[in-house]
C-alpha cells in the first residue's frame, strides 16, 4: 500500500484517534497528580497570632494544619504581654498552603537596662537621638538661666539626677534640664564701684 493510500485508510484515522484519546486521557491523569501533590485550590487564611503565648499559637496552628517556627525573643514591647507573639510572616490574612510554617516572634520578659550616655553641653537637638538611638526617651524638659542655650546642664530620672553610666531600663524617660540662652556675663574688671569718691581738682593758690 502506497503512503498516499495509507493516509486516507480508514486504518491511519483509527490510530490518530486512538493515538489523540491517549494523549487526553494522559493530560487529564498528570492534571489530577499535579493538584494532587501541589494542594491546589486548598488554602488556608493565615490567622491573627498576635499577643498570643507560644503555647496558644501551637494549638491554633494545629486546627489548621499548620506550623511555626520560632526566630527570636524581641526587645521588651509594654503594649504586649510578656512572652506573647509580637511580630509573624505571613501576616495575618495570607493564604498559604497546608503545612506552611508561619515565623513567629516572641516578646521578651521585660526591659533590659542601658547605660546613660553622657549629654552633658550638648544641645537638645543632639542629645534626642542619642537617647532614642538605646531605647529610651526624652522626658520633661526644665530651663533654668544659662548661657548655653538648650545645651544639656542636668539629666534626672524620676526626680533623680543622673550620672553618665547610670543604669536605667529600656524605654524609660530621662528628663532633661536645659539652658535658656538669657544668662548675661559681667566682667568685674569692667564694674564701676559706686562707692569711690571722685578725687577733688585742686585749686589756685591764692
Amino acid at each position: 500500500m502506497s503512503l498516499r493510500k495509507y493516509l486516507t485508510s480508514r486504518v491511519f484515522f483509527l490510530q490518530v484517534l486512538s493515538a489523540a484519546a491517549i494523549i487526553a486521557v494522559l493530560g487529564y491523569l498528570f492534571m489530577h497528580w499535579l493538584t494532587f501533590t501541589t494542594d491546589h485550590g486548598h488554602e488556608i487564611a493565615v490567622p491573627n497570632l498576635s499577643k498570643l503565648t507560644e503555647e496558644q499559637v501551637e494549638a491554633k496552628l494545629d486546627e489548621l494544619d499548620l506550623d511555626y517556627v520560632l526566630l527570636d525573643s524581641v526587645d521588651y514591647r509594654s503594649e504586649f504581654p510578656k512572652y506573647s507573639v509580637v511580630e509573624q510572616d505571613p501576616l495575618p490574612g495570607t493564604k498559604v498552603k497546608v503545612g506552611r510554617k508561619i515565623y513567629i516572634k516572641i516578646n521578651s520578659s521585660g526591659f533590659s537596662s542601658v547605660k546613660i550616655p553622657d549629654l552633658i553641653e550638648k544641645t537638645y537637638r543632639e542629645a534626642v537621638p542619642t537617647l532614642k538611638a538605646l531605647g529610651l526617651e526624652p522626658g520633661t524638659i526644665t530651663y533654668i538661666p544659662n548661657l548655653g542655650k538648650d545645651m544639656v546642664l542636668e539629666m534626672r530620672y524620676k526626680g533623680r539626677n543622673l550620672k553618665v553610666g547610670d543604669r536605667v531600663l529600656k524605654a524609660s524617660k530621662i528628663d532633661l534640664v536645659l539652658g535658656d540662652g538669657k544668662a548675661s556675663y559681667v566682667d568685674d574688671s569692667q564694674a564701676t564701684d559706686s562707692t569711690a569718691v571722685p578725687a577733688e581738682t585742686p585749686q589756685d593758690e591764692q
